[in-house]
């Protein structure tokens, strides 16, 4: 059944372009005839006055020494001596115009300009008479002039229609089967790109194309697959630990464990707990969380309530951004939690305004991470062992943070302070040893983006 429909829509195609290349080619040979052909046939009249001229002068050179009949005789050409030829009484205007350019072009050759006429009617005769010099009487050449050709038109005219039609169907379907499809193949291209799973694009197009799209479908849907397993997968993880998590909560809540097993259990318990948020995290990742634009000072404000102010600093400014208020919430508490447990308090929180971008820096005055391993930091399920002396840690935080910053279309950094050995700090512009930076465009750019595409 599909193989037929397939094969009814290829017979469809094939008749729908060779129908256009034949349309291409009447058109392009009307359009041709109608600008060229009259320059043809002017063509035409000059070669054949060339020739005429040509034969005039070696005829009135024999009419000296010959008469009339025997140079008939011996050259072909159709010779009569009379007074005045027969001519038509009706002559159509076009064979008018063409016997005074034959007139034209044999005056310009000959010195002299002879007297032209057209011929009768009668089948056989020549279509013009041309008058000779003559020493004793006058005599007459005959010559037919150039048939004017509507049908078969003339085959440089036939030849110049088909290349041009060729051409025209070519790109017609460049466009239509190929520069169509592309563009929403690349449409769709942009949309994976961005992270959203676009639906099958339809076969269409050319051959090459559709099997591009083929695979293109196979691949969105081998990426749609797996985001749903590694979804599934985490979610699954996640639910499984926290039933054990409840069960060791409830029995360390009995009277019969000693203070030191129970705070180890607790300690457990939440190094568990973090482990399970992170994944929680790292499955839902905040793409399908609306942007809101909020006030940046406020909001971090609020993300950093729950922090001691002792330890905890806020330098902020006063910015309007578009955002995931939820997932950055959630990528901005990892770096303050780990410039607390991996750094040295106190930990400052800055935000500041660039000219099309707003970052948020969080510094503490720890060693940090090692300049060597900082690409490899934002990989999930990277621990660096040095950097890291607590439990509880997968080594999804900072591959969260570079998650949630990649869907805002921002980016992540690090920064190495000055150390206060070599070079007094400069609080103002440094406010610490280390800091990771995430930097995000602000609602100004995305508005100049979006217009400078329109």
């Amino acid at each position: 059944m599909e193989m037929s429909i397939a094969v009814k829509r290829l017979v469809l195609k094939i008749s729908l372009w060779s129908g256009t290349l034949l349309g291409s080619l009447l058109i392009s040979l009307l359009l041709l005839q109608a600008l060229f052909g009259r320059q043809m046939e002017r063509l035409q009249i000059q070669q054949l006055g060339r020739n005429l001229a040509l034969n005039v002068r070696l005829t009135e050179l024999n009419l000296e020494r010959y008469p009339p009949a025997l140079i008939s005789d011996l050259t072909g050409l159709d010779l009569i001596v009379r007074d005045k030829p027969t001519q038509s009484d009706q002559t159509p205007a076009a064979q008018k115009r063409r016997i005074n350019e034959l007139q034209a072009v044999l005056c310009n050759r000959l010195s002299h300009c002879p007297t032209v006429y057209p011929a009768g009617e009668i089948q056989g005769e020549p279509d013009v008479w041309i008058e000779l010099i003559s020493p004793l009487e006058p005599v007459w050449l005959g010559s037919q002039l150039p048939a004017t050709r509507g049908w078969p038109p003339e085959p440089m005219l036939l030849l110049a229609a088909l290349i041009s039609a060729v051409i025209v169907t070519g790109v017609l379907y460049l466009l239509f089967e190929v520069e169509r499809p592309l563009k929403g193949l690349e449409t769709a291209l942009s949309r994976v790109g961005e992270g959203s799973d676009p639906a099958r694009l339809p076969h269409r197009g050319a051959p090459e194309v559709q099997r591009i799209t083929t695979h293109f479908n196979a691949m969105v849907e081998r990426l749609a697959a797996n985001r749903r397993e590694r979804a599934t997968m985490l979610a699954g993880i996640a639910h499984d630990l926290r039933a054990p998590i409840t069960r060791l909560r409830f029995r360390l809540s009995m009277a019969a464990l000693s203070q030191d097993e129970r705070d180890r259990c607790t300690g457990d318990l939440e190094s568990l707990e973090r482990i399970t948020g992170q994944f929680l995290l790292y499955a839902g990742g905040g793409e399908r969380e609306a942007m809101v634009t909020c006030p940046l000072d406020h909001w971090l404000a609020e993300v950093a309530a729950g922090y001691s102010a002792k330890d905890l600093k806020l330098d902020l400014v006063s910015i309007d951004a578009d955002i995931r208020p939820v997932a950055m919430g959630r990528a901005v508490g990892n770096l303050i939690d780990n410039a607390f447990n991996y750094g040295k308090a106190p930990v400052v929180v800055r935000l500041k305004r660039h000219e099309d971008s707003v970052s948020i820096e969080v510094w503490d005055q720890g060693g940090g991470i090692p300049s060597a391993r900082w690409e490899r930091a934002l990989q999930p399920f990277q621990r660096l062992d040095e950097a890291r002396g607590s439990q509880g840690h997968c080594g999804l935080g900072l591959a969260i943070v570079s998650h949630v910053i990649e869907q805002h279309g921002g980016n992540i950094q690090f920064i190495k302070g000055n150390s206060e050995k070599n070079h007094p700090p400069n609080r103002t512009t440094m406010p610490g040893q280390f800091a990771v930076t995430i930097s995000i465009p602000t609602h100004q750019q995305k508005h100049k983006s979006k217009t400078k595409s329109a």
